[in-house]
């Protein structure tokens, strides 16, 4: 079965890829990896996921805008790409939680992603190496921004 087939059948619904806003590329393939730039948590309406984890939102909500961020960047790099099917493996993703100083548990909000890329693509070729660490603000005011390096087939 194909990625997208896969995606399809598990239920969820890629946002629209999103376009750069400012001076950088949403995607960028160097050799045989592609680099995405951070990606914001946008459903599949174009709206935003914003708060702030720890103050005006929770784990479960962030752990949903980490998922959602995965979807972002999945619809980038079918843009990119023109397949799913060209993903070899994920190698790394890195994920910046929008919270409070006291909450501790970015990485419990970043499985959101991490978990979707594991659903899609497997245990060996859909977990990479991952960094989750919390800060004070994103863009927008969206509770998470996660950018993504993948592996590619010609």
């Amino acid at each position: 079965m194909d990625i997208e087939s896969k995606i399809k059948e598990m239920g969820l619904e890629l946002p629209p890829a999103p376009s750069a806003v400012a001076v950088y590329r949403p995607s960028l393939i160097v050799g045989d990896l592609c680099y995405t730039s951070g990606h914001l948590p946008v459903k599949a309406d174009g709206s935003l996921m914003k708060g702030c984890v720890g103050s005006d939102t929770d784990q479960d909500v962030g752990y949903a805008a980490a998922r959602q961020a995965g979807l972002a960047i999945l619809s980038t790099l079918k843009a990119e790409l023109g397949s799913l099917d060209r993903i070899s493996r994920i190698v790394k993703l890195f994920g910046m939680v929008n919270c409070t100083p006291e909450f501790t548990m970015q990485p419990a909000v970043i499985n959101g992603c991490s978990e979707l890329m594991r659903d899609v693509f497997g245990e060996d070729k859909g977990v990479g190496t991952r960094s989750a660490v919390g800060v004070t603000a994103l863009p927008l005011g969206v509770i998470v921004e996660i950018e993504a390096i993948v592996e590619v087939k010609a």
